[in-house]
């Protein structure tokens, strides 16, 4: 895909020329039975809406463990109007509940976490309970159930973590990566998606600067002048899954190509008139974010759009078989301040138009 070429426009703005919508690879999903984890969160709804708009799919399952918000999402996407929908009220903390759940299941997208810092930070046991011993159920489940693809959500905090939430979310991955070991010859595979801040999700720093803004704050806080930060729209985490989903082997972390931004120039795109306060790094922050280190370097590949983190078991085969993939130079790492893309502060009103979901 030309990257230069692209003329996607949101509400009259054009896209900023990095900008890369992740649409040239997907997955036929008609007729398929998709079960989502955390569907009912920012991206579980966003990823509902893209689908139903592309695909038929024979069921699609959203699992969460929110009543209210099953009940709100059943209101956007009822079932008199899309028969395939499937509401299913469910913790990934329950074994036997996931194992019901993925009967006849022909994909999984496990969107399900414990994802706020400083929550995870001061409850360490829920968050393991969530997101590490979490996996191992979603994994078991869709061995037993015969899943034929599961692609699981990372972050950025996975890679060289200093918080719970991303050691946390390392286990998951880990776990993920040794199950195409686990599955043996069932046919299921299984792979991880790595990317960075969400524009606009729920409890972004996009929508606590907005509240701060509409409050009339006299100023907003930085905690570190040169702290950088990646940045996805909902719209590109989906379409990155979607295209991830053909390529996959089983085994791999894929890494979207997406820009940066110093999050003072964040704030002043967001409130050109208002004051910076620095309140000072918090528990287990970093200033830069990292989503390829210099180790993993060794077995990544870049695809063009997307970087590729072979796993290093001895099954594994190498070179890779994807088309076109080159090796990453030596002690390469991908960091939010060693990008090679950037938003500006014009950049990012394309990036706020992706609706918050």
């Amino acid at each position: 895909m030309d990257i230069e070429k692209q003329t996607v426009t949101e509400g009259g703005i054009s896209a900023p020329s990095f900008y890369r919508d992740f649409l040239d690879k997907e997955t036929d999903f008609n007729d398929k039975v998709i079960l989502v984890t955390g569907g009912t969160g920012s991206f579980g709804r966003h990823f509902v809406k893209q689908v139903i708009s592309r695909y038929t799919p024979k069921r699609l399952i959203v699992f969460s463990r929110d009543e209210m918000k099953q009940y709100e999402m059943a209101q956007e996407f009822p079932t008199d109007r899309y028969p395939f929908m499937r509401y299913f009220i469910g913790d990934v903390r329950n074994a036997e509940r996931l194992e019901m759940a993925m009967r006849g299941v022909d994909y999984v997208i496990h969107a399900a976490a414990m994802k706020h810092v400083s929550i995870a930070e001061y409850n360490p046991f829920e968050c393991i309970h969530t997101n590490v011993m979490g996996a191992e159920n979603v994994v078991r489940a869709a061995i037993g159930a015969g899943v034929k693809r599961v692609i699981a959500l990372s972050t950025d905090k996975a890679a060289n973590p200093i918080n719970l939430y991303g050691a946390s979310k390392l286990a998951s991955d880990k776990i993920f990566i040794a199950a195409n070991n686990l599955a043996g010859g069932n046919g299921c595979r299984f792979s991880v998606v790595r990317y960075g801040n969400v524009v606009g999700s729920r409890g972004s720093v996009v929508t606590f600067f907005q509240k701060l803004i509409e409050e009339g704050a006299e100023d907003l806080p930085i905690t570190d002048l040169r702290m950088t930060r990646f940045w996805i729209t909902l719209t590109q985490g989906v379409n990155f899954v979607l295209s991830c989903l053909p390529l996959m082997r089983g085994g791999e972390i894929f890494v979207p190509k997406i820009p940066s931004m110093l999050m003072t120039e964040f704030a002043i795109a967001l409130a050109p008139n208002l004051k910076h306060r620095v309140v000072g790094i918090r528990p287990g922050e970093k200033i830069h974010e990292v989503m390829i280190s210099s180790d993993d370097s060794r077995t990544t590949v870049d695809l063009g759009d997307r970087y590729v983190i072979q796993p290093s078991f001895a099954w594994w085969s190498r070179p890779s078989g994807y088309k076109n993939a080159k090796p990453v130079p030596e002690d390469f790492v991908y960091s939010s301040d060693r990008n090679d893309e950037w938003l500006g502060r014009e950049d990012l009103g394309f990036y706020l138009k992706d609706k918050v979901v």
